[in-house]
């Protein structure tokens, strides 16, 4: 198999840099833009936005993500990867200094740097991907790759020039005459270490520790004048070698092959990612590989929960709730019902990150999920009505459903959240059955957060509603069961705690 990507199997599963440029419409609503910045914090210098805007339009490209993924949480694999990804980072540090620098000789001195941590890098990756026998055919394909360029005559004749060159650098010896304000640059004829030799005769008098009085030098790779005319006088007395670095820079300038550096880069994308579910999973809460279906509607998880929302109470060290979800056929849409405040909106936006996530290729929060790869995520959140905008709540409210069942096709999910509520119930009734009739004929997968229990009893729904604690119903569990929307789960927990249901009444109203 040719290696194209550690992304993409093949050049055609790529949509291109231009494709995954901005952040999807329903980033905000779900709160992915903020676990998403969470994820590439520390990994700014490798532009990895891009790679988690974009699900795969595959299940075949999503499983081979998921396979380089499982692969890389083995602590030797993941070993591995950092090591090189140290060493790339050197290379480009190197590189940097030497185009930032103003002397010639010391910009192709940090070059050579540069090409001899490269290929030291390139080697040991490609001996130790071989040791390890990877199984995930990204992985594999790497190796193979490796394996033939490190082999070639193009790097082995690479790293011979860098061996030689760097030997011939170490041999430039030279010694410093300073007399007055003249500086002269001599051949270096093995004069004597005095240094040592004054330690060896005085240490007889060493009485314990004494301060050190030991000038530390600048070590800033910038060089003074004055040092810049000492390494032209150096390269006067070495003609031959510093001829030599002139001659390597030329013929290695594009040393760098441009496979390598993709994989570099987009290697990224999952150090970044298992990086970030870590510290979750340092408290317990679990992930998985989910299987990923193009065809099937049935989804389903257990232990799901929301990413953004854990992020916030993993720093106050809070309890994180999670939920169980499943749809099987005919179902297809998810109606949440119960309090505010209860957690519908937050299971909605976990159902949509769960879904987006399991279209990159990512593991998903909770303990096992079946997921639907869409071609396409819509969300209509409410949105608030400001000055600038002429349109009452409900006008842009049916706008944006219209927009959007407009672009729905079968293989769509929606995400609906408080839809039609400026409006009377009637009205929003009368409506809401009109958006999930057209939702329904469609067969789409379809998640809708209401205060509307009617809505529940349509073709192709699933009643689900949020729940409180009986003995104290201001309490809200945020666990989200599947049951019938009655209306009257959180009135009747209201009327056992301050004894007004039916037979507290009568125990209370003499006959």
């Amino acid at each position: 198999m040719t290696f194209y990507s550690i992304l993409f199997e093949r050049p055609e599963d790529d949509p291109g840099e231009a494709t995954g440029r901005d952040a999807p419409a329903y980033f905000a609503d779900l709160n992915l833009d903020q676990v998403i910045d969470e994820v590439i914090t520390g990994f700014e210098e490798y532009d990895l936005a891009p790679f988690f805007y974009a699900p795969l339009a595959s299940v075949r490209a999503v499983v081979y993500r998921q396979e380089v993924l499982r692969e890389l949480e083995g602590d030797r694999p993941s070993e591995c990867i950092r090591a090189f990804t140290r060493k790339m980072q050197t290379m480009r540090r190197y590189l940097e200094l030497a185009d930032r620098l103003r002397h010639p000789y010391q910009k192709r001195r940090w070059f050579l740097d540069a090409v001899r941590v490269y290929c030291d890098a390139v080697d040991h990756l490609s001996r130790e991907l071989s040791s390890l026998k990877p199984a995930s055919r990204g992985l594999s394909a790497l190796c193979d790759h490796l394996t033939t360029y490190t082999r070639s005559s193009e790097f082995t004749g690479l790293v011979g020039d860098v061996e030689v060159l760097t030997r011939r650098c170490a041999g430039v010896n030279y010694c410093i005459s300073i007399d007055g304000g003249t500086v002269t640059v001599l051949p270096c004829d093995s004069e004597a270490d005095l240094g040592a030799e004054v330690e060896v005769a005085l240490a007889r008098f060493r009485q314990g520790a004494v301060e050190d009085h030991l000038v530390v030098f600048d070590d800033r790779p910038e060089m003074t004048h004055v040092e810049e005319r000492i390494l032209d006088l150096v390269a006067m007395l070495y003609p031959d070698v510093f001829r030599e670095l002139d001659v390597f820079q030329d013929a290695h300038a594009g040393f760098l092959d441009p496979t390598i550096a993709r994989f570099d880069r987009e290697v990224q994308f999952y150090r970044a990612y298992l990086a970030f579910i870590s510290r979750f999973r340092e408290t317990g809460l679990q992930f998985c590989i989910p299987r990923v279906s193009g065809t099937s509607r049935e989804v389903c998880s257990r232990d799901c929960f929301d990413l953004a929302l854990a992020m916030r109470l993993l720093e106050k060290r809070a309890p994180i709730v999670c939920n169980d979800f499943a749809l099987k056929d005919p179902e297809r849409i998810f109606i949440i019902t119960g309090p505010n405040q209860g957690g519908k909106t937050t299971f909605a936006r976990a159902f949509g990150q769960m879904h987006h996530l399991a279209g990159l290729g990512c593991s998903v929060p909770g303990r096992e999920a079946r997921l639907f790869l869409f071609d396409r995520l819509f969300t209509h959140f409410e949105q608030k009505e400001t000055i600038d905008n002429l349109q009452s709540g409900l006008e842009n409210d049916l706008l944006r459903i219209h927009s959007i069942l407009a672009e729905c096709t079968p293989s769509s999910i929606v995400i609906i959240n408080e839809i039609f509520s400026s409006t009377t119930v009637r009205d929003a009734l009368f409506l809401g059955q009109r958006v999930l009739e057209q939702v329904a004929k469609l067969d789409m997968i379809a998640v809708c957060v209401t205060f509307l229990d009617e809505l529940a009893t349509l073709d192709k729904t699933v009643s689900l509603v949020s729940t409180v604690d009986p003995e104290y119903p201001e309490r809200r569990t945020f666990r989200i069961e599947r049951r019938p929307a009655d209306g009257l789960s959180f009135a009747l927990a209201i009327a056992k705690k301050h004894r007004l249901t039916h037979r507290d009444l009568l125990e209370r109203i003499p006959p």
